[in-house]
């Protein structure tokens, strides 16, 4: 089966949503998802999105300074330029479509109540509640379903990207309902398929989120780049349940927001510690916070710390925290009284396909935007809240970008298609499991919070006895899905073993300086 379209988008959180409205407006548009609608990182999301919408208090110059620093010297400054100044338009259009963000009691930051988190010199993050990515893509998702602007196919992955003469021509997909492999053709192809931490054991990622966008790319000659750039969330929900060993399932997330509104962390002696780490202490940047409760549970010898509410009314926290509230009563915590057990876990990955700024890749016709694309503009540690920005930006941007693609461009009516033949895997499902489980176990252990060459030579040998022994010729999409892991996981730890220094999110142990005159630049690797 063979469709065709103006633009194809592979993908349906923030980026690929965008990507889809703004594209609709002048061609005709599929999008692929690998799941359901609302099966992303985006609906996710708890703590909100950063921009600068308080003229008075705030400045998107501020937001760029903030970015800047957070990002250790390697994010594109033009890049960030985009993202701080153009972001104010996208946030404002989503507030016309209907997005509902929380409002303050009083006036200010255009009557919206902003939040601050961690490496933010000023109050700029609007929120829903703790479940802003819910809305957003309910807002995205509603306008482009609502008013039939494109083709959507659930439960569709992308397979395999076609490529005939140094041009992208779109992609071959499963259909996982009914187990068919289809064509989808396209003038220009936009990947937004979201991040790859499920490659490690232990992460706040939904489970679609297994680098295959990156996978597809790098197979198809795409270069990637900064994959060494894995940002570990530092406050994830620890689970003490006979099923915590199923690793699977996502781990909750305790939004950043919540140390923004007052939390504290304290050790398993009840001892506040981040005033031993970093002056701004819990508002710290994110993996200067993990790395500090990393090295407090080595130094107590416990699997966690906590993260204590006792600074925030009652009513602030359920008003404030409502999903954070409910979940964690489920499970037998009332954070109005209760201290959280968190632990960190890999969150988001400032790596991925290379892109200019306005989305395009090296190969003629293949865009990304989202957390599957790098174009630095989180350099090495994204700051708290720009991930639903960057999505937004610059999936805009991609399908702008896109237009000028597909003007009188033709088919080409002899284009080799020569599609995969997908059967019953060869593989048994337990088997696939136990493989997913030693790349999750090896990423955690040796391309984790804390590296070394020792630890990271472990882990590409684990990851190289994996590829051995499953081959390169999947015949399912688990097994494709399986070999989009470890190719993920391997690209991530060759770059941590070639970085020898340690810049924001990267830490190596036995490079543990930040290394200037030879580091400020990215790696980039291709096929």
């Amino acid at each position: 089966m063979i469709e065709k379209s103006d633009i194809l988008i592979i993908g349906g959180g923030i980026a690929g949503l965008r990507a889809a409205l703004t594209a609709s407006k002048f061609c005709k548009v599929t999008v692929l998802l690998k799941g359901r609608i609302g099966e992303s990182a985006t609906e996710k999301a708890q703590g909100g999105i950063a921009a600068a919408i308080d003229q008075i208090k705030d400045s998107t110059l501020y937001h760029l300074e903030d970015t800047l620093d957070a990002g250790a010297g390697l994010c594109d400054e033009e890049a960030v330029r985009i993202l701080v100044n153009e972001g104010v338009d996208r946030v404002k259009e989503l507030i016309q479509m209907g997005a509902q963000f929380d409002r303050a009691e009083t006036e200010g930051g255009g009557g919206f109540a902003l939040a601050l988190e961690g490496a933010h010199k000023r109050r700029r993050i609007l929120h829903a509640g703790d479940q802003t990515g819910m809305e957003i893509e309910k807002t995205l998702g509603y306008t482009l379903l609502k008013e039939g602007l494109a083709e959507v196919a659930a439960e569709t992955p992308g397979i395999s990207l076609i490529i005939e003469n140094g041009r992208c021509l779109g992609v071959h997909a499963q259909d996982l309902k009914t187990g068919e492999v289809k064509t989808y053709l396209a003038k220009a192809t936009i990947l937004a398929t979201g991040g790859l931490c499920q490659v490690y054991l232990y992460t706040t990622n939904p489970t679609v989120a297994t680098g295959d966008g990156v996978a597809m790319a790098y197979r198809a000659g795409a270069e990637v780049q900064d994959m060494e750039f894995i940002q570990f969330h530092p406050t994830a929900l620890v689970q003490f349940t006979e099923f915590s060993d199923i690793v699977a399932l996502p781990q909750f997330l305790i939004s950043e927001a919540v140390r923004g509104e007052g939390g504290i962390l304290l050790n398993n002696r009840g001892e506040r510690f981040m005033e031993k780490y970093h002056v701004k202490m819990e508002l710290a940047p994110r993996d200067v916070v993990s790395r500090a409760i990393f090295e407090e549970m080595r130094a107590t010898g416990a699997d966690h710390v906590y993260l204590s509410l006792v600074g925030i009314s009652a009513e602030k926290i359920t008003k404030r925290f409502p999903l954070i509230y409910k979940t964690c009563l489920e499970r037998g915590l009332d954070i109005t009284r209760d201290n959280i057990p968190v632990a960190p876990a890999a969150h988001y990955s400032m790596g991925g396909v290379r892109t200019d700024l306005e989305g395009r890749t090296n190969i003629h016709g293949l865009y990304a935007a989202g957390e599957c694309s790098s174009l630095g503009v989180h350099g090495a540690n994204r700051l708290a809240s720009n991930s639903l920005l960057d999505g937004l930006v610059f999936g805009h941007r991609a399908a702008l970008s896109a237009r000028l693609q597909i003007m009188d461009f033709e088919f080409n009516s002899n284009i080799k298609l020569d599609a995969p033949k997908f059967e019953s895997s060869k593989l048994k499902e337990v088997e696939i499991q136990r493989y997913k489980l030693v790349i999750k176990s090896a990423m955690w252990q040796g391309t984790g919070i804390i590296r070394s060459a020792e630890t990271l030579n472990a882990a590409l040998h684990r990851l190289e006895i994996v590829e051995k022994q499953i081959g390169n010729a999947p015949i399912s999409f688990e097994e494709q899905e399986l070999m989009n892991m470890l190719l993920a996981a391997k690209l991530i730890t060759r770059a941590a073993l070639d970085r020898t220094e340690s810049r924001g999110a990267h830490y190596r142990s036995d490079h543990p300086k930040r290394d200037d005159p030879n580091w400020i630049r990215h790696l980039t690797y291709k096929t």
